[in-house]
This record gives structure tokens, sequence and C-alpha cells, in this order.
């Protein structure tokens, strides 16, 4: 069965209109014949976007019971059974009541893709998984509700629904957004033209991210490598030397004056040329590019040149960055060109700047390694050959006269270019020059001249010599160099593997840096994690590159990482030098995957863990806590009891009060100790709606049995209603207002406050007694601490650790704070009905409000 294809409508904040585009292009494909359906959209009472749902088939809801409420999800297997083309489904990152089959929404949207159908979906930026913490520091709201973006950047298509913040702004005013009572705490906290504008900067180069990924694909498939400027790619190479942090400015600098260049800084590990890099030098200035907003990359490569051109046409960079050479300017005689003029000979479309530095001609941080004889040196070694004993021949049949030189003198001469043509080309060239030249010396040098004839024994022995000298000498400068070859290899070998060393390998982003890393160092197409499951089967677990390879039969070659997991390769065969340290990587990556599962592990085992020591604790703390209360009502019970004593009525009386206070003790800790066990498994049953502070205050001081002078209120006007549950809120509240009238002084009851904020409520309960040391004011919300106080009979130590868990079992929070002039504030903060402060609250909650609204209406 054909997969269908999923269209995103990203915006940037709510409000923008990105179900208002859905449902204008659901329309246009009615009208052109397609069979289209309203799986799940929301309108948020928004007039326009209401008219826009008119005439279009709706799929009806599914109605999930929860908590004593009823919420409206969408029904996954009705869609499936009327089996359209294309299905609308609204809120990609919403979260399903529990009791679905699937948590989140995109996990249905995936259900239906699987069977064919076509989907048409929305989804905030701030939604993103990979953006959630930028966000919340950005507008200062956590984002509870995000979506993965592999599934975002897998759709057949994003369109990004743009408005200016001053437009939305206008929008919200205008009230085509949210409801007028809730425009204004919108305008001041959320919508704030700063936050818009941020987030419309993350929406738009979140958009680009993936337009430049969908780019780089079509150049793949296409086997497209000339350079596309569609965007500014800045690559500086980097040897390794003092030079780096000045080539990385001057990088950055041109980067920037492209508006939204990206800058990649790029160290060959190679074994010829530029093998003098310096670890901290590398270091410092992969730190410096990093803080600058680029990427560091290091590759192998035994063509410095050409692994530089590579890289840039495989990232598509439009400029490169070289600095000068630090090669005093005679040695080019011997070395030739340079990398910089190779590099500009090849670059084709990439324009190539090179960028003095304080140390050209300055040398070499190490000494150049001669080790690999490239085709070039080994050529211009031939040529030598054939040339300079020519030149040598001629030279001597012109001064032999007047200088008088003997045989033997001759043959050195002959001999020292052997060995020079050795140190230049190796042993080929070395062994044609010795070969020629003792035809040359035996023709024209050795009597009878001019012929190919020896007469003297001794003349041949010393051609005879001349030729195994320079085989001999040829013969090591060939070793030495295949030696040296070899040493500037493992080097670079070590330099890769001690930076994989140093990459850490526990978490998901590590994984697929190492991936990325494995990609970049030998230049491949892609990498790809295969592992395999309980049924046998291989599924894909990370990868890096553009189209990896999903099975082990689709890539082109395999490494083995793990006993039950490989790594799937696509692009250029690895050598049998790079095996080595292929698998070197792979047994890393394998680690990589070991400690993402056993930190999975070790979450799933925390909460256990946790209820492990809560249940050890309460038993200790049955054992010893409540022996008080049960200890004097059963003496009191005993003493009505007795046949034996006679009690007047007063005497009576005060036995039943004091037995029925210690029973009220009871009552009380046992409460709590159900209470902290049900908060620990997440069982404690939470049933909210909207209702007001003041009436929730009410219930609690009469529990209390309290008088208006025994606490003080001072409570703001016109308090919003908050989202909670009474009964819990009542009892939160009897438990700080009972701590604080114990610890206030004769004279100075405790005081309640109220106030509001955007979007929430804040209770502040103070008293005035000797309060806490700062280092031990979370200590006060773990179970069971007293902190010192030696009085065991009001309770085990949980009332503020039961009430921190109400309190965030109803989406607030309860935190201390400082108190002037001495005492404890505890600080209850709720979240009231307005928006956009609901975003902070669980989705359930939000879907309850909606519904006591709805119901309101």
């Amino acid at each position: 069965m054909t997969r269908g294809r999923l269209r995103v409508y990203l915006g940037a904040a709510p409000g923008v209109g990105k179900t208002y585009a859905m449902l204008g292009e659901a329309r246009r494909r009615v009208d052109r014949g397609t069979d289209v359906v309203v799986g799940f959209v929301e309108t948020h009472g928004r007039r326009h976007t209401a008219e826009m749902l008119g005439g279009l088939e709706v799929v009806p809801r599914r109605t999930v019971p929860y908590r004593g409420t009823s919420l409206e999800e969408m029904d996954v297997d009705a869609v499936l059974r009327r089996r359209p083309q294309v299905a609308l489904v609204d809120e990609l990152a919403h979260t399903n009541a529990p009791g679905t089959r699937n948590e989140k929404r995109w996990q249905d949207v995936e259900e239906l893709l699987e069977a064919g159908i076509d989907v048409i979906t929305t989804v905030n930026v701030q939604h993103l998984e990979s953006l959630n913490d930028v966000v919340e520091k950005i507008t200062g709201v956590a984002q509870r509700e995000t979506v993965p973006d592999a599934v975002v950047r897998a759709a057949d298509q994003v369109e990004l629904v743009d408005m200016s913040a001053e437009a939305l702004r206008r929008r919200l005013a205008h009230g085509n957004v949210y409801a007028p009572d809730k425009v204004d705490a919108a305008l001041s906290n959320y919508f704030r033209a700063g936050n818009l504008t941020a987030l419309r900067e993350l929406a738009l180069l979140w958009v680009a991210d993936r337009v430049d990924d969908a780019l780089q694909h079509y150049r793949q498939q296409h086997d497209i490598s000339g350079t596309w400027e569609a965007r500014e790619r800045v690559v500086v190479a980097l040897s390794g030397g003092p030079e780096g942090e000045h080539l990385i400015r001057r990088a950055a600098r041109i980067a920037a004056r492209s508006g939204a260049g990206d800058l990649l800084a790029l160290h060959i590990s190679r074994s010829d040329g530029l093998t003098g890099a310096d670890p901290a030098y590398l270091n410092a200035q992969r730190q410096l590019v990093e803080s600058l907003g680029g990427s560091f990359h290091q590759v192998l490569g035994d063509d410095v040149s050409e692994a530089l051109l590579v890289f840039a046409r495989a990232e598509n960079a439009t400029q490169l960055v070289l600095g000068d050479s630090r090669r005093p300017r005679w040695q080019t005689v011997f070395s030739g060109t340079g990398i910089g003029s190779q590099t500009i000979r090849r670059s084709g479309d990439i324009d190539v700047h090179i960028v003095t530095h304080a140390h050209v001609g300055r040398g070499r941080l190490l000494p150049e390694s001669r080790g690999s004889l490239s085709g070039t040196r080994r050529a211009r070694g031939y040529l030598l050959a054939v040339v300079l004993p020519l030149v040598l021949t001629g030279i001597l049949t012109l001064v032999d006269d007047a200088f008088q030189l003997n045989f033997a003198s001759d043959m050195m001469l002959f001999l020292i270019i052997v060995v020079g043509v050795a140190l230049v080309g190796g042993l080929g060239p070395a062994l044609v020059a010795a070969l020629l030249g003792s035809m040359l010396l035996n023709y024209f040098f050795t009597p009878p001249l001019y012929t190919l004839t020896i007469q003297s024994r001794n003349n041949a022995l010393a051609l005879f010599v001349y030729v195994l000298v320079g085989l001999m000498v040829s013969s090591v400068v060939d070793v030495a160099a295949r030696r040296t070859r070899e040493a500037a290899r493992a080097v670079a070998e070590s330099h890769v593997l001690a930076n994989l060393a140093a990459t850490p390998v526990t978490g998901r982003q590590a994984l697929d840096d190492m991936l990325e890393r494995f990609r970049e160092t030998f230049s491949l197409d892609s990498v790809a994690l295969l592992e395999e499951d309980d049924d046998g089967a291989r599924r894909l677990v990370g990868s890096a590159g553009p189209s990896p390879a999903s099975t082990p039969e689709l890539a082109d070659q395999i490494v083995p990482a793990t006993d039950t997991a490989v790594l799937a390769l696509r692009g250029q065969p690895l050598t049998d030098s790079d095996q080595r340290i292929a698998l070197v990587f792979a047994a890393r990556t394998g680690q990589a995957v070991e400690q993402i599962r056993l930190a999975k592990a070790a979450a799933e085992a925390a909460p256990l863990a946790e209820a492990n020591r809560v249940r050890t604790a309460l038993l200790a703390a049955v054992g010893h806590d409540l022996r008080t209360p049960l200890a004097t009502a059963k003496a009191v019970v005993s003493g009505l009891r007795s046949p034996d004593v006679e009690l007047a009525p007063e005497d009576r009386a005060e036995l039943l009060e004091t037995a029925d206070a210690a029973l009220d003790r009871l009552a009380g800790l046992v409460d709590n100790l159900l209470d902290m066990s049900r908060l620990q498994v997440g069982a404690m049953p939470v049933h909210l709606r909207p209702v007001a502070v003041e009436e929730v205050l009410t219930r609690a001081l009469d529990d209390l049995g309290v008088s208006p002078r025994s606490v003080m209120l001072e409570l703001a006007d016109a308090l919003p209603a908050v989202v909670v549950d009474p009964g819990l809120l009542e009892r939160v509240i009897v438990n700080l207002v009972s701590n604080a009238q114990r610890y206030s002084p004769a004279g100075s009851p405790p005081l309640i406050s109220g106030s509001s904020v955007p979007g929430r409520l804040e209770l502040r309960v103070v008293d005035t007694g000797p309060g806490i040391p700062p280092r031990e004011l979370e200590n006060v919300f773990l179970p069971f601490q007293r902190l010192g106080d030696t009085d065991t009979s009001t309770g085990v130590g949980l009332g503020l650790a039961v009430s921190r868990g109400l309190v965030e079992a109803m989406g607030g929070t309860l935190e201390p704070e400082e108190t002037p002039g001495g005492g404890l504030t505890m600080v209850v903060s709720l979240p009231t009905i307005d928006e956009p402060a609901l975003e902070a609250v669980p989705d359930p909650v939000l879907e309850m409000v909606q519904v006591a609204e709805e119901g309101e209406a």
C-alpha cells in the first residue's frame, strides 16, 4: 500500500492563520473533486475559521471519559473506515486524553499515512522538540506538548504561514484570536512584540534549514556536483597552526556580510603536507567557531586540496577561506605549487580567498613529511632521471680537458645525480637515472670511447658498483618514504581517535553527532544505524546525511557496531586502512546506543526505587509516629470500659474529648500517608474545574475553625477564577495555614494574601516564626522531614510534601519565598482561565477548561 503524503502548515505563534490556510486548501481540493474530510479541526471560537469549516464533511469526534468529565478527541478508527483521499488534522503536537490508543496526535497521523490517506495538519514552531527550550527562554512559558522534529521534517510539504509581529498583535487587538477579556493579558505577556519577532525568526530559520535539506537531497539524487548559490556557505580550512583564529574571524565576517551565511571550519588529517597540527590550537579554534555560531568538522584525506573541495561541494559551499602558506618561498622550488594554488585551480565555481596572516613564510610547526610520493613527484623524478645525466654528460665533455677529471670523479658526479633523483622521485626514477648514467659513462668516458665496449676490468667493476649503489640508495629512500607515509597516516588516525575518545557517548544528541562525524570523516553520502528488534527485522535507530539506507541490502557497505546493530554506509568504499578507524567508530557508536538504553532503563527504574523508598519510610512511620495517638485512644477507651472506675460526667467528657482528638490526629496522619502513596504512583484522583479562590478559602478556614483575628486576609479585588480541584486546594490551604499557626508567635497571626499576574493566581501564606535556613528550604518538602522538630505528636512530616504533590497535580507550583523580617512564606501559584497562560497547563486541564467554558456558554 502506498503511504499517504503529509502537508504541514507551520506558524510562529497562535493566530497567524494556520487552520484558516489549511481549510482554504481543503476547499480548493474539494472544488477540484478531491474527497476531503475533517478529522479534527479546532476553531477556538474564531468566527472566520468557523465559516471556512462550513460545508466540509466532518467525521464525528470520539468522546473519552476522564476524571469525571468528557474530552473530545479525533476518532482515528472512524477516519480509517471512511477512508477519504485527504484528512484534515489540526494541532499535530496535541496530547491525546488518557485511554486513547496513541499518546500523541502525530501518532494518529502516522496511522492515517500508513493507511494511504493524505493528511494536512498544523503546528506551531514552539512545539518542535528541538526548539522547546529556546522558546521557553524567550517567552518564559514551558511548552508541555511537543512533536519530534523528524516527524515534521519527513513531511512531503512544509508551508510557513507567516505574519509580522505588528500584524498579529493587531489581529489580537481586534478580537480575531482570543475573546476580548483575554486580549490585554495576551498582549502584555506571550504576544509581546519581541517574543513574536523572535518566534518568527525561529520559524523562518527552521523552514530555511528544511528547504536546504531538500535542496541537498535533490542535488544528490540528480548527481549535481556544481555549487548552487542558494545560500552562502563559507568553509575555512584550518591547518592546526596559530593563524587559525585569524582565518576563522575573517571567514565569519565574510559569512556575516551575506546576512544568513553558514560558517564551517574544516581540518584535514592526512598523511602528507601539513602534519604539524597542534591539538591545543585545534581545540581553541573549535570553541571559537562554535561561539561564532559555526560548526567544526574533521576529515581524513591524503590530498588536502582534493579533500577540501570534496567536502565543500558536499556541503554546497560557495566560498573557501585558506591562509597563505607558512612555508618559506624557497621550499616551493622542491615541493611544487602549494595547496592554495592547487585549490584555486580545481575550485571551479567556488570562490577561494587566500588570506595573509602574521605567520606567512615562518615555516611549519613540525618538519614536513616527504614520505608520500605523489604521481607529480614521480613524474618529476623521471624527467630529472633523463635530463640531468644528459646535461652532466655535456658539461663533462666540455670541461674534461681543462680540469683533467678521471673516470672515478666522473662516476661520483653521476652517483650524486642518482641520489638526488631518488630523493625526488623514489626507486623507479633512480633506477632509470642509474642505468642511463652507466650507459653514458661507458660510452663517453670509458676506453675505448664512443663504444659500449669495456676493456678494463676495473672500469667494469666501477660501473657495476655505481649501479648497485644507486639502486641501494634509491631503495632506502623509497622504504623511508613508505614508512614516513605510514607514520603520518598513524598520526592522522590518532588525531581522529583522540577527538572520538573525547566525545561523550551519553544522550541521543551524542549518537547523532557521532554518526555525522563518521560520515564527514570518510566523506560518505550517508550513515545509518540499524538495530535488530525482537522479530529479527532491522529498524533505523539513527542516521546522518540524506537518504540513509533503511535496510542492510540498500547499503554499499556494512560495519558491525554491536551484536544486534550495524552501520549501513552509502558512498565511496572504505580502504583497508579506513576500515580500522571505521571499526572504532562503530564500537563507539555501539557504546552510545547502549548508554541510551541504560539511561532509559534507569529512568524507568527511578520511580520504582523512589516508590520503594517511600513504602519503607511509610512502614517506619506507621511503626513509630502513629503509636502515640493509638496508645492515647486505647488508654481512654480502656478507662471508659473499666467497671472499677467511677467517672464524673466532666471527667468522662474530658476523656472522650481526648480520645476524639487522638483519633482525629490518627485519621489525618493516615490520610496524609495514603495521599503520599497515591502521589508517588500517580494514582491521585484530580477533578479540575474553574472555581473562585475566595470560596475555597472560606471552606478551608471553616474547617480549621479559626476566627478572623487568628488569620489575616489580604485579597486583591476581582481575583480571576482558578482551574483546580476545590477539595484538594482546600486541603493544601488547611495544611499551610495549620503549619503557619503552629510556628507563629502569640499576637502575630499568619497572613493569607492573594494576587494575580497574567495567567496565574498566587496565594501566599506568611508566618513570622523562626523561619528556615536557606539551605534547608527544599528539604521541608521531602517526606518525613520536620527539620529538627522533636514533637512527633503532630504528624510524620508529610504535610508540605503532600501539599506540593497536590498543587503540582493541579498544574500549579508550591515554593518557599524570602520573608522580610523573618519567618516563612509559602507561595501557591495556580493557573487561571486567562489565555495564553493555559499554554503551561497540562493538556487534560486545558480540555476541561474548554469543556467548562462551553458549558457556561
